[in-house]
């Protein structure tokens, strides 16, 4: 819904955060024995139809409704890890975007001056 009114280069980027955060119900389904795509899909499913409170049910290995039964998250919690994950992101590529400068004018030298 989101992705279909941003640019192309918004597009892949929110795809690709999405598709990042898709991998902490993979990995809860993982952990628990479960069969991560039908309950990925059964999640999408009600995601796309505005269930936006739809999570992992452990105890019934299905999605429920996470509002309903309780399971209230610290929303500042979940904010601020993501924050810092994507600042460190953002580090890490201004880093290596500095180190791989092809535009770089400085020239290491070759050796030690007086060295061969």
């Amino acid at each position: 819904a989101v992705v279909s009114t941003q640019s192309t280069g918004e597009q892949l980027l929110i795809t690709a955060y999405a598709k990042a955060l898709e991998i902490i119900p993979r990995q809860l389904c993982d952990n628990a024995g479960f069969d991560a795509i039908t309950i990925l899909n059964k999640l999408r499913q009600k995601h796309a139809q505005g269930a936006k409170w739809m999570g992992m049910d452990i105890s019934s290995e299905d999605i429920a409704d996470n509002f309903e039964a309780c399971v209230w998250e610290p929303s500042i919690v979940k904010r601020n890890a993501l924050t810092a994950a994507c600042d460190a992101c953002c580090t890490i590529l201004s880093i290596d975007e500095t180190v791989k400068n092809p535009n770089s004018n400085y020239k290491a030298p070759s050796a030690m001056p007086g060295m061969r």
